[in-house]
């Protein structure tokens, strides 16, 4: 999503030696075409770098999931418009269809700082309803430091969800994102259809499917939740 800075922080220099070495470490194996798109995408975050309207941190992450892409045959735009609200964060267009991913850090404001799990999880939510309708597949992207914690929810089939699933997961989202807020329709239909995980450094990223990833991400967060409890002073 795009985001707006003061002049005074910007570094075009520092910021354009960085992205265009990191798009020619990660593409420094492929074919001269893909290469020459992943430099054309570098070049396309500099721009919006010096509008200050990105960070080398979220950029780098686009980058890095965008090269992915250009090498499934994706036509791939970076901080692209969908409306007059949304700014999705990496689009790809092929013949079969289109695909969007939003990249998840982690990133807590200071007013959620006291819940900040359940602040994550109305967040994601929220970006997977949001944007999902915008493309046939969806993917949401992230850190291999970062568990993304998204239900079961959305990526189970439509005709297998039930309208109560749908209303506690509207309850997460109205606590932070109820401007406007998230009607049962968008999350009935809403879906994840993989998971990017994005390693920057070693400029590459793995497509896996969402039911591995939350499969998984289940076994961590309910053993944090088993270790908490255990940690806590008795009643």
């Amino acid at each position: 999503m795009l985001v707006a800075r003061t002049p005074r922080s910007l570094d075009v220099g520092k910021f354009t030696t960085d992205v265009i070495g990191l798009a020619k470490r990660a593409s420094r194996n492929d074919s001269d075409d893909i290469r020459a798109k992943v430099l054309d995408t570098a070049e396309i975050l500099v721009g919006l770098y010096r509008r200050s309207l990105v960070k080398i941190n979220h950029s780098a992450l686009e980058l890095v999931c965008a090269r992915s892409l250009i090498k499934q045959g994706y036509d791939v735009r970076v901080e692209h418009r969908l409306n007059e609200q949304l700014v999705c964060d990496v689009l790809g267009r092929r013949g079969d269809g289109a695909m969007i991913v939003e990249i998840e850090t982690g990133f807590i404001p200071p007013e959620a700082a006291l819940e900040p799990t359940t602040y994550a999880r109305s967040r994601i939510a929220s970006k997977i309803a949001r944007y999902s309708r915008f493309a046939g597949k969806f993917a949401l992207g992230t850190t291999p430091s970062y568990v993304l914690d998204f239900d079961p929810f959305f990526v189970k089939p439509q005709r297998d969800r039930t309208k109560e699933e749908a209303a506690e997961i509207k309850k997460l989202t109205d606590i932070y994102y109820d401007k406007p807020p998230i009607s049962l329709t968008e999350l009935t239909q809403a879906r994840v259809h993989s998971v990017f995980i994005i390693d920057v450094d070693n400029a590459m990223a793995e497509e896996v499917d969402p039911e591995t990833y939350v499969k998984h991400a289940k076994l961590f967060t309910d053993e944090r939740k088993k270790s908490g409890k255990a940690n806590r002073a008795p009643p």
